[in-house]
């Protein structure tokens, strides 16, 4: 027995290395951790200053004044059960690429978005995100779809360019859903029904609006669109 043990060393060592290495590779299939459903727990969540100011969307009472609408057919559109009140914002258009409007918010450089969002409708796609940091054309969008079972952060510069993305359970057709961005810095964060699921550096964008983010024949709706934030160019 006693010559066993070193074999048996041997054993474990090895097979833990191998777990090591499956585990260094992330979901996009290149180095890096993989960010599975339950969240980053190990990451320190950013934070945005308490006195930043803040600006809400709920719908409620104002209409579509000020947003910019870059594509797709958006309108305000009474429904019941809505997490703030009667009414909420919807995209309905099906042929475009990618659906894009623009709050009427400052423009920020630290920011702290989230938005409650319900994927209604769609065969090819049926997915909402956030736009942050949309200045001239370019922009970040972090969306989630439910028809994949993942959650990506992509950047936009005339065609869109992945940067993470973690696999999650997709969220229900249907249903009412969260999203919540954190970029501070080159440093982002993004979340999903209150998950830390993506933990990203990218140095594009400094600075820009926040905005919704629709994809193909998405037909969705978003609610409760908060945005807290240092104001800059």
């Amino acid at each position: 027995m006693q010559r066993m043990r070193p074999l048996c060393r041997f054993i474990i060592g090895f097979t833990l290395s191998v777990l090591t290495g499956v585990w260094g590779f992330g979901a996009s299939g290149l180095p890096g951790p993989h960010h599975p459903l339950q969240g980053l727990a190990h990451a320190a969540a950013l934070t945005i200053p308490e006195v930043a100011p803040m600006e809400r969307f709920d719908f409620e009472q104002q209409g579509l004044e000020g947003w910019k609408p870059v594509d797709g057919r958006w309108g305000v559109e009474a429904m019941a059960g809505a997490p703030s009140g009667q009414r909420v914002l919807v995209q309905r258009a099906v042929e475009n690429a990618f659906n894009v409007i623009v709050a009427p918010s400052a423009s920020y450089t630290d920011v702290d978005v989230s938005v409650q969002f319900k994927p209604m409708a769609g065969r090819e796609d049926a997915s909402g995100g956030i736009v942050f940091r949309f200045a001239e054309g370019h922009y970040y969008v972090v969306r989630a779809n439910a028809l994949e079972n993942n959650f990506r952060l992509y950047y936009y510069d005339r065609g869109r360019h992945q940067l993470a993305t973690s696999s999650v359970k997709p969220p229900a057709l249907g249903q009412w859903h969260t999203i919540r961005v954190v970029a501070v810095g080159e440093h982002i964060q993004a979340y999903l029904n209150g998950a830390l699921l993506l933990d990203h550096r990218d140095t594009r964008y400094r600075a820009g609006q926040v905005g919704l983010w629709t994809k193909a024949d998405s037909i969705t709706a978003f609610d409760d669109l908060v945005i807290r934030g240092v104001p800059g160019t």
